[in-house]
């Protein structure tokens, strides 16, 4: 396992959140054989990049991010963050989870991936949610590969949009109670 160290981001960092963001966004999608799909990575690129500058703006009070550090390096290795359910998470499930809190943004650099940098960023999530009060979470996923990693962790999603994305792309959905997580 790494050395890393879970903190908040600091205004210092944006510049390299943004190429991390670019970074794991471009990795996902060639993983998912959709590089071609270049108005889509930057669209999701500059959704990152607007999450984050809300984090800051609200000092965490809209969106709430968490980044890992590996300390042997100084670099930016991971994200997760929290706020309001996406647009698409409240259409998708007929409004059912609009006021709902979801977690996303996480991400590994490539490099980093599969040695659990992911699970510790989870956890210091759900520790963060239950102290401040935030008793359930939803989280969604279209890419296949991340969808293997959520099913294994949550179980099958509460929410499944068969072909959502085109023939053979689904999206899903997961609604879960923090005491169950911790």
């Amino acid at each position: 396992m790494y050395n890393v160290e879970i903190r908040r981001p600091r205004i210092e960092d944006c510049e390299e959140l943004h190429q991390f963001f670019t970074t794991v966004i471009k990795d996902t999608y060639a993983r998912e054989g959709l590089s071609e799909l270049i108005d889509d990575i930057e669209n999701e690129i500059e959704m990152k990049k607007k999450y984050l500058i809300s984090d800051f703006e609200s000092n965490g009070k809209n969106r709430y991010f968490l980044v890992t550090i590996d300390k042997n390096s100084n670099k930016i290795i991971g994200t997760i963050e929290y706020g309001p359910a996406s647009e698409l998470i409240a259409i998708c499930t007929d409004g059912a989870l609009k006021e709902w809190y979801e977690v996303g943004t996480v991400f590994v650099l490539p490099d980093y991936q599969r040695v659990g940098i992911g699970t510790l960023l989870l956890n210091e999530m759900f520790l963060t949610l239950k102290n401040k009060g935030i008793k359930e979470f939803c989280l969604d996923s279209g890419y296949t590969n991340a969808q293997k990693v959520w099913k294994k962790k949550f179980g099958e999603p509460d929410y499944l949009l068969k072909d959502y994305w085109g023939e053979g792309f689904d999206h899903m959905i997961w609604r879960r109670s923090i005491n169950d997580e911790i």
